[in-house]
């Protein structure tokens, strides 16, 4: 059997648009869009699983999930005492962890979580859901930082390669595994432009 995952990152918010680690914040317009132009392109029967945070307890409800089942292991990397500050703001004060933050994948922020342990989370989870075969197609709404560790898991890259793939808000990525081994169908993927537009204004295009 193969399993099929659709992970899909939230849309934008307000930290999104900042540059910021964020707190618990909501999505704003151009998110709730996003997602509105995303879910004519997801399957209509689907296990979906979200992240304990309010912005994907919205994407789930644009997506038409409000039902999606909260899943701990798809929470965003814990960003501690950062949480609410820009990456700008942080660089100014202190530099090195800055730097630090965005090459070691061992270092965390104060009271926060390493790029190396969020991995280990993610590839943990992967593992389970892979042995279990759903019979239904996964849909996990979660965030950038989960995805880009369940693409380097899948593809049995470092940690720190999670770094250099891009996860664009309201994207989508898609892994299938058989026999327990993961491999990337698609990532990063954006419904074309004016399906957008369309959310955006509100008319029945977006879907």
């Amino acid at each position: 059997m193969t399993v099929r995952l659709l992970l899909v990152r939230h849309g934008t918010t307000s930290a999104v648009r900042a540059a910021a680690f964020p707190t618990d914040e909501g999505l704003d317009e151009r998110g709730r869009a996003e997602l509105l132009a995303l879910a004519a392109h997801l399957p209509a029967r689907a296990d979906a699983r979200r992240s304990p945070a309010r912005r994907c307890a919205e994407a789930a409800a644009v997506l038409g999930h409000d039902a999606a089942r909260v899943d701990d292991a798809l929470r965003e990397v814990g960003f501690g005492a950062w949480a609410g500050r820009s990456l700008a703001d942080v660089h100014g004060e202190d530099p090195q962890a800055a730097v630090a933050w965005m090459t070691d994948p061992t270092f965390a922020p104060p009271g926060g979580e390493s790029l190396e342990a969020l991995c280990a989370r993610v590839g943990t989870w992967l593992g389970a859901l892979a042995a279990a075969e759903p019979t239904d197609p996964v849909l996990a709404i979660t965030h950038g930082g989960v995805v880009r560790a369940a693409i380097a898991a899948a593809l049995g890259a470092p940690a720190d390669a999670a770094w250099r793939i891009d996860v664009t808000p309201g994207s989508l990525t898609e892994l299938h595994a058989h026999d327990g081994r993961w491999r990337l169908t698609r990532a990063n993927w954006t419904p074309p432009r004016e399906h957008l537009r369309a959310a955006r204004a509100g008319t029945p295009d977006a879907r």
